[in-house]
């Protein structure tokens, strides 16, 4: 049996306890962490070696909520200004999934995952949306993430915006592919029942999706008063807030991903913490979409899980971790505020997210049994590090770091900074390039 050991290397285990362990080796075999120990321990060998000497070995890192099918807007200077976030989903985002095929959904997943690799991202949790290639499309970014080989939780959204019969076909993408994931044929990919969100969801569309969702078991991902227009339509059409009218559709739960929450109320974010319904921070979109701050710190205050996002802005989740803490910052006007709570979203909350979607593999911290994706970071600290520095160097060296290797279920996707997958990525660059250009002539 093959077996692979990253050896002298500066071990940091993240999970609820961050600890630092220097020069140790990680040894891995059938898919799993079997060893944590200091370097040159007799029982620790592989049949394959990195050498980590001089780096910092860390957990596969988690993106818990992001969007693959948009990495071809890149650039795009179409688009008409807008005032409103409202208008930057009607001026771009909606215009754009209306021209998205198949094929362009493809090659926007494989240059995503690709950079997700680059950046040390081991598993992505993804909102996918093609209203005009609904029907197969959750199986296309599924046969990306198996060609890439790192771990993907795929919904589609459901979304009334394009009609009832988009809306339709969305349910039952979202539950052919729950199915599929039952199979239990690829164990590095998950399914859940997405959702855009309560503005442009219909109580009928909502009965309909949540009793489909309900019968498969399956949790739901959804944005969540993203912006303020989001609670006001909720609040004018339907005489409640968001989460309320989500949860008295049965939406919310332990298994479901409430996206955003910028704009919930200390009301909700109880009824978040009383359903177990996870929340996911997206600072550097909300800040991108000037729709506000999420008050991360009240949430966690009142017992909400809450997790970190990119929303597809980067694959970096140490730069989405950085602007965390300095829009927290900002919005606290206090250069000392949420330092603790903010680094918490990424060393605890997502971990404890994904635990929910592959249970007892130990996803997001390293230790022995949990499972063997690992990131191997190009940095020598210059100052002390140790398990009282961690999240310092995280925020402020490591983040600057380049990754010089990724594993993810003991299998190496890229070493000394390259690519080891069965894939041109020049090839994917160029396709990538041909596929915008003709998107954007149809935008």
């Amino acid at each position: 049996m093959s077996s692979l050991l990253v050896e002298n290397g500066t071990v940091v285990t993240l999970g609820p306890h961050p600890r630092v362990l220097n020069r140790h080796d990680v040894r891995c075999e059938d898919g799993r962490v079997t060893r944590i120990a200091p370097h040159g321990d007799p029982e620790s060998h592989g049949t394959r070696t990195i050498n980590a000497s001089g780096k910092v070995v860390l957990p596969g890192l988690i993106n818990a909520h992001t969007h693959l099918y948009s990495t071809l807007v890149r650039g795009l200077a179409k688009a008409a200004p807008s005032a409103t976030f409202r208008e930057v989903l009607e001026h771009l985002w909606w215009r754009l999934d209306r021209q998205l095929t198949q094929e362009d959904c493809r090659v926007s997943a494989e240059v995503a995952l690709i950079e997700a690799i680059r950046h040390g991202t081991t598993t992505l949790v993804d909102h996918q949306a093609s209203p005009t290639a609904v029907r197969g499309s959750l199986d296309v970014i599924a046969d990306a993430v198996a060609r890439v080989g790192v771990r993907a939780c795929l919904c589609y959204e459901v979304s009334d915006r394009d009609g009832v019969e988009v809306a339709r076909a969305g349910i039952a993408e979202n539950a052919a592919f729950v199915g599929r994931c039952r199979s239990g044929r690829d164990e590095r990919l998950r399914a859940m029942f997405g959702l855009h969100a309560a503005f442009t969801l219909s109580d009928a569309t909502l009965e309909r999706a949540a009793a489909a969702g309900r019968d498969l078991g399956a949790g739901f991902h959804v944005h969540v008063a993203e912006a303020a227009s989001d609670e006001e339509h909720s609040v004018r059409e339907h005489g409640m807030r968001v989460v309320e009218r989500l949860h008295r559709f049965g939406i919310l739960g332990p298994g479901s991903i409430a996206a955003h929450c910028v704009h919930v109320d200390g009301h909700e974010m109880e009824r978040l913490a009383e359903t177990r319904t996870a929340v996911v921070h997206n600072p550097q979109s909300n800040m991108n979409n000037a729709v506000g701050v999420a008050d991360v710190p009240a949430m966690l205050a009142k017992g909400v899980l809450v997790g970190l996002g990119t929303d597809a802005m980067t694959t970096d989740m140490l730069e989405e971790l950085r602007a965390a803490l300095f829009v927290r910052h900002l919005a606290a006007r206090d250069p000392s505020a949420g330092f603790l709570e903010t680094a918490s979203l990424l060393t605890a909350g997502n971990a404890a997210i994904v635990e929910r979607l592959w249970p007892g593999l130990g996803l997001g911290e390293l230790r022995e049994g949990g499972a063997a994706d690992l990131a191997v970071f190009d940095y020598d600290p210059p100052t002390p590090f140790d398990d009282t520095t961690v999240l310092g160097h995280l925020v402020f060296g490591l983040s600057q770091a380049s990754v010089d290797a990724t594993i993810v279920g003991g299998k190496v996707l890229m070493a000394d900074g390259r690519i080891e997958l069965d894939l041109d990525e020049a090839e994917i660059a160029a396709r990538a390039r041909e596929r915008a250009k003709a998107l954007w002539e149809r935008f």
